[in-house]
């Protein structure tokens, strides 16, 4: 196959990963929209003389969450966020729970394209810029084993749970060495690639998809094109997809659905044979880009056919030269995918810097001195929480700045230690951070964060 690594890696960085700013921007959205939530429910219960409130942290899910919304989808972007509740403290009717989410946030959002509304499975609120935040309404309770069990609210109270999918997800990631995200993403992009093609399947089921028929190849490009052919082969077969989590539920919820599948496997049959010349002996640079262009129809591939090389130089000193340069796992994940946050308490975190054996100091103390942390120090860190025992204590180290990219050591994974102590050497520099989480009965009740600067 003819070899587009680099091209095809800045294609991917520059122009189908959401920009960090982007990804911020929906965040922010969400927790505006989460204050309004929480502001709006105590006014209704001052109001009713009622007491409905969110057990715990919102769960952000759905493409957000595992991180696998790409540019081209513009402004429609559908934020999921799960907001959970005490089963004892709701109603028992599904409608009835949807009306008072509703009520709340109608009394803080104003100015937006259509009022805040109950769905069958969630309330929506749409924004003027076309996209979308859907609150998905759970319930839950404890069962006999002093497990947290979860159902949710759609047209009547179903079993489910709200961490399942992105759970699956990033497993599956990691077991791939975290290159599945990269195929989801290639796929969606691919997927969205000309404005006819409307009815395409979801997200999930192309994550589903990839997942499945995942093709472990060095290079990028060989990865996602063996992918595809492997899913445009099972779809020739066999179009059904279950979720991943309940072998038993089917994906396809419509009739709509086996439309959408009928298409992926057309569109993808049709343009993989562009892709046929990448296999010719004789295949020129010229016509290995202008098989790309073909499957993606995208502009990145007639710039570099047309070897506007000065405009794309232009347009990429404006975009974050790390993902230029760098091709780096993703790492990093989140404890609010992993258990239920609810800080009760505390835990505070210091830690000490020593060189060979000689203490150089306290880490809080010497930023507030001003003083730099160097590569070549030995890191202690020192949790200390008013949780009562039994506990459980996760830490998370995520380095950050060039090195960490260059490196492909951006680490961020979520450990378990049951240590209140941490050690880490300073290997290079970067704006890095440690942190450390309290588990108690299935529940994130504490953490802690500590920024580690080190400097050259």
């Amino acid at each position: 196959m003819y070899n587009l690594q680099t091209k095809f890696n800045t294609f991917y960085q520059t122009k189908v990963v959401l920009p960090k700013d982007k990804k911020d921007a929906l965040f922010n959205k969400k927790n505006i929209n989460v204050e309004r939530l929480k502001e709006g429910l105590k006014e209704y219960n001052e109001e009713n003389g009622t007491d409905y409130k969110l057990s715990e942290t919102p769960i952000v899910q759905g493409s957000v969450a595992m991180s696998t919304v790409v540019q081209n989808e513009d402004n429609d972007y559908d934020i999921d966020v799960a907001i959970v509740f005490e089963k004892s403290n709701l109603p028992g009717g599904t409608i009835a729970t949807k009306n008072i989410i509703v009520n709340a946030l109608k009394r803080k959002c104003t100015g937006f394209k259509t009022p805040p509304e109950a769905k069958t499975n969630c309330v929506r609120i749409v924004y003027k810029e076309n996209y979308h935040i859907d609150f998905a309404i759970y319930r839950r309770y404890v069962d006999e084993n002093g497990d947290y069990k979860y159902e949710h609210c759609g047209s009547e109270w179903r079993e489910r749970d709200p961490r399942s999918i992105t759970k699956w997800f990033l497993e599956q990631n990691k077991e791939k060495n975290y290159n599945l995200r990269e195929i989801v993403r290639l796929m969606k992009m691919f997927s969205k690639s000309r404005t006819g093609w409307v009815n395409m399947p979801a997200g999930l089921i192309q994550s589903v998809l990839a997942d499945e028929k995942y093709q472990a190849f060095d290079r990028i490009d060989e990865r996602f094109y063996h992918t595809m052919v492997a899913i445009r082969d099972r779809l020739a077969d066999d179009k059904e997809v279950y979720n991943p989590t309940d072998a038993t539920k089917s994906l396809k919820l419509v009739n709509s659905d086996s439309v959408k599948m009928d298409n992926l496997y057309n569109r993808l049959n049709d343009k993989l044979g562009k892709l046929d010349i990448l296999f010719e002996s004789d295949c020129t640079y010229n016509q290995a880009i202008e098989a790309w262009e073909g499957f993606f129809n995208h502009s990145y591939w007639t710039d570099q056919k047309q070897e506007e090389l000065a405009q794309l130089a232009k347009s990429y000193t404006q975009l974050n030269e790390q993902q230029i340069l760098y091709n780096f796992r993703e790492t990093e994940e989140y404890i609010q995918t992993l258990f239920p946050v609810n800080l009760r308490y505390v835990v505070n975190l210091d830690c000490k810097v020593k060189k060979n054996d000689r203490i150089i100091g306290w880490l809080n103390a010497m930023r507030m001195q001003h003083k730099p942390l160097l590569p070549g120090h030995n890191l202690y860190f020192y949790a200390e929480t008013n949780v009562p025992e039994p506990f459980q204590v996760y830490w998370k180290i995520k380095n950050r700045g060039p090195v960490a990219l260059e490196q492909d050591c951006i680490r961020g994974q979520i450990e378990r230690t049951d240590k209140l102590i941490h050690s880490e050497p300073t290997s290079f520099r970067g704006d890095h951070y440690v942190e450390c989480y309290v588990i108690k009965s299935g529940e994130c009740v504490a953490k802690a964060r500590i920024d580690v600067p080190i400097k050259v």
